[in-house]
């Protein structure tokens, strides 16, 4: 589907809705110094990168606080608010690591184990020295960040697989990489015996206690999906691919997405199993650099430098092999996060447990990821100040 063009009337009423920011009633709670972050932070990104529409949301001690920019489509011009689906790309691969960890909990996986027990065809091969835990941490030695174009079909990814070679020992090199966490979550799908949308739509969401975040966007819910905006400021939504829902494919709200913070914050809340396996994506499993690589997660000594936070969430970080040293010791939780973006939305998700506070961004463009945790980062030592 393709929008239409707008009139020059529609872009005129766009751009006034897009400098607006409307705070949901909820919002009001939040202390002064708090709001007055949230609004100095994001507000000029708007203009400052041409984004259409943000969606932010904060949380302490359980509270959350929603505070909504733009609009959701140029075409519509609709506002943004907290129940606003947007694509939130790589943050999709918490829930694939929260998966992986929760099937561990009931023992359908062991990430101690090769990816062959579980995908015979991978038996004996290369991939097949790494373990899940690889798989889950970008080590298994240097599977890249996307596949080639010519891997389309399962097949065409157990074929890429079965010839692949690593660059690296597994444990040796963390690089960031779509196919690994993408198979991570397939091997657990085959294990569990169903599809892995099923088991993240029908029981891995609603546990978690999100009702309007999904891979498959139903009928029902697409009058609530924003358009994202590429570079060429063309509508677009995210393209299929192999591992797509597994790797980069959820769509959620502000809403749902603090509820996911607050259950890291404080994973009691739901059920003892599910409580474990969150409790499992927190624990450190190589430092990179300035970032320790959890599950899905990616953390940091608390406080944190910004300078850390860039460099952590940096282009060099996501695109080039880094130097990983396994985590021996149990460390203090600090700042977890993670960053997300499809060619038409950005996102970014931070918590930090001791100060119980966390954030979430929501945009309908890609822009810059320094920008993002800049402005997120000033947020959460506003939100730390206020105790």
């Amino acid at each position: 589907m393709k929008a239409t063009m707008c009139n020059a009337k529609a872009v005129l009423l766009t751009l006034a809705i897009a400098l607006v920011c409307t705070p949901l009633p909820r919002a009001a709670s939040v202390p002064d110094p708090v709001s007055t972050a949230v609004h100095e932070a994001f507000a000029p990104l708007l203009q400052t990168y041409d984004v259409p529409g943000i969606a932010v949301a904060v949380i302490e001690d359980g509270t959350p606080a929603f505070f909504n920019f733009g609009i959701a489509s140029k075409e519509s011009g609709t506002p943004v608010s907290q129940d606003t689906l947007f694509e939130i790309g790589s943050l999709s691969k918490t829930f694939t690591a929260t998966l992986a960890a929760s099937a561990e909990t009931t023992g359908t996986i062991s990430l101690t184990e090769q990816p062959g027990r579980y995908m015979p065809a991978l038996r004996g091969t290369s991939l097949d020295a790494a373990r899940l835990l690889d798989l889950a941490a970008y080590t298994a030695g240097g599977l890249p960040l996307q596949f080639p174009e010519t891997v389309r079909t399962d097949a065409d990814m157990t074929a890429y697989f079965q010839q692949w070679r690593p660059a690296a020992p597994p444990g040796h090199l963390r690089e960031y990489s779509n196919p690994s966490i993408g198979l991570l979550g397939h091997v657990t799908a085959l294990a569990a015996g169903r599809p892995f949308v099923d088991l993240v739509e029908d029981d891995l969401l609603p546990r978690l206690g999100l009702r309007h975040t999904y891979i498959d966007v139903p009928e029902a819910a697409m009058g609530s999906y924003a358009w994202g905006y590429d570079k060429a400021d063309n509508p677009v939504r995210v393209n299929p691919g192999v591992f797509d829902a597994q790797a980069y494919g959820v769509k959620s709200t502000a809403a749902d997405m603090i509820r996911f913070i607050d259950v890291n914050l404080r994973p009691g809340q739901v059920d003892p199993p599910l409580n474990s396996a969150v409790r499992a994506t927190h624990v450190g499993r190589y430092q990179v650099g300035p970032m320790v690589q959890g599950l899905g997660w990616e953390q940091y000594g608390y406080p944190v430098a910004l300078d850390s936070l860039l460099q952590g969430n940096s282009a060099d970080m996501a695109m080039k092999p880094h130097p990983a040293t396994p985590v021996t010791a149990a460390q203090a939780p600090g700042l977890f996060n993670k960053t997300g973006s499809t060619d038409g939305f950005g996102a970014y998700a931070a918590f930090v447990p001791q100060e119980r506070i966390g954030i979430v961004m929501l945009a309908n463009r890609n822009f810059p990821i320094a920008a993002r945790v800049t402005a997120a980062k000033s947020v959460l030592d506003a939100l730390a100040a206020s105790h």
